[in-house]
C-alpha cells in the first residue's frame, strides 16, 4: 500500500497516531519551498492513503525507526 519512500517519511513524522501523523505531514508541507515538489507530492500521497485507513490499520503498520518492539 505505501511505498518505501512514504514509509520513511512517515517514520520521521510519526507521533504515534494516524491523525497526529497526518497533522504533522500537513504542517511540514507548509514549510516546503516551491522547488520541493517531489517531497510535497510524497507527503500528499502518504496523507491520502492515511486518510483511507482505520486507526487499527495504522497501529498495525511498522513505523518503528529502530526496529524495537513496543517502541
Amino acid at each position: 500500500m505505501f511505498t518505501v519512500a512514504e514509509i520513511n517519511l512517515m517514520v520521521i513524522y510519526n507521533i504515534g497516531t494516524r491523525t497526529g501523523l497526518i497533522s504533522e505531514l500537513e504542517e511540514m508541507t507548509l514549510y516546503l519551498e516551491e522547488d520541493e515538489i517531489e517531497l510535497k507530492e510524497l507527503a500528499q500521497s502518504a496523507m491520502a492513503k492515511l486518510r483511507t485507513m482505520t486507526d487499527d490499520d495504522f497501529t498495525a503498520l511498522d513505523l518503528n525507526p529502530f526496529g524495537l518492539k513496543g517502541w
